[in-house]
């Protein structure tokens, strides 16, 4: 796509479109449109955020990806219940529209065994260098008190992705649900092994980094009845289980910081997700 000139050449990067503000109550919502020279397109963002503090750097800062899907989440009435509880710090919720999930999610320089994950670097890229500097300036908060990004499924194995690499600007990560089974080779195969296979799983194990951040994972009883290991626990468990001690074992932060849920009868969806989001919020921007 040859990049047009009529676009503003702040952060080098960015063309902006604002489409419409509105209010839910006591939370102000806008969406925006940002192209992104990295992702050569236009992402759409929604915005909501709590009444506008007296001092701007105590906004928090979350970062939602799959952000088409929020009513499904009920991101806007539940923040607006919390926030009328008085239950929620000053925040700023930035949801990212997904355009290609099996292309932009994924595992920054490590495909999976079908070849997904082409975008994954140019979309680690556009979130740390294109869309925290936007709503820096948009926002008028150069520091915020804190960042933290979320996903479901497959945004929250980006989510985790791109939290652990750029830990200097991110300080909690949340995953939903996250699609840790995302391998290299079929599970299919016989060759296959999940201590060799699963691709976020070797990136920790040989990773240098010691990111300084808080993780808060999420699983449900009911999202599945895949059993690679034939333990009699469903593989969405096992593997975020599996991260979870990966972490513990590098050292790199307080146990207290690695946070887990898991709902007995939860379900791979909205429903399961929109259930224990209030919960989330609270770990991430509560009071």
């Amino acid at each position: 796509m040859q990049k047009n000139s009529f676009l503003p050449h702040f952060f080098g990067s960015l063309a902006i479109l604002v489409l419409f503000s509105s209010c839910f109550h006591g939370i102000k919502v806008e969406s925006a449109a940002v192209y992104s020279q990295h992702l050569r397109k236009s992402i759409n963002l929604t915005i909501l955020q709590t009444p506008t503090p007296e001092n701007k750097d105590s906004f928090n800062l979350l970062l939602v990806n799959d952000g088409q899907d929020i009513e499904q989440f009920r991101l806007r009435p539940i923040m607006d219940s919390l926030h009328t509880k008085q239950l929620l710090k000053p925040l700023l919720v930035v949801a990212i529209n997904a355009y290609d999930r099996l292309q932009q999610y994924g595992v920054v320089g490590y495909p999976d065994y079908k070849h997904n994950g082409t975008e994954d670097g140019a979309y680690a890229a556009f979130v740390v260098d294109e869309l925290i500097p936007y709503i820096q300036r948009k926002s008028g908060v150069q520091h915020f008190h804190s960042i933290t990004l979320a996903g479901c499924s497959l945004g929250g194995l980006s989510a985790f992705d791109i939290a652990w690499d750029h830990a200097n600007l991110i300080d909690k990560v949340g995953v939903f649900s996250g699609s840790f089974w995302y391998r290299d080779k079929d599970d299919a195969d016989s060759s296959y092994r999940d201590d060799r296979d699963r691709v976020i799983i070797n990136k920790i194990r040989a990773s240098a980094n010691k990111p300084h951040l808080k993780y808060w994972f999420y699983a449900g009883g009911n999202e599945e009845t895949a059993d690679r290991d034939k333990d009699g626990i469903i593989d969405v468990i096992d593997d975020t289980k599996d991260l979870m001690d990966l972490i513990k074992s590098k050292n790199i932060c307080p146990p207290d910081d690695v946070c887990y849920t898991q709902v007995r009868n939860g379900t791979h969806d909205y429903a399961s997700w929109s259930h224990i989001l209030p919960r989330f919020l609270l770990w991430a921007d509560g009071k």
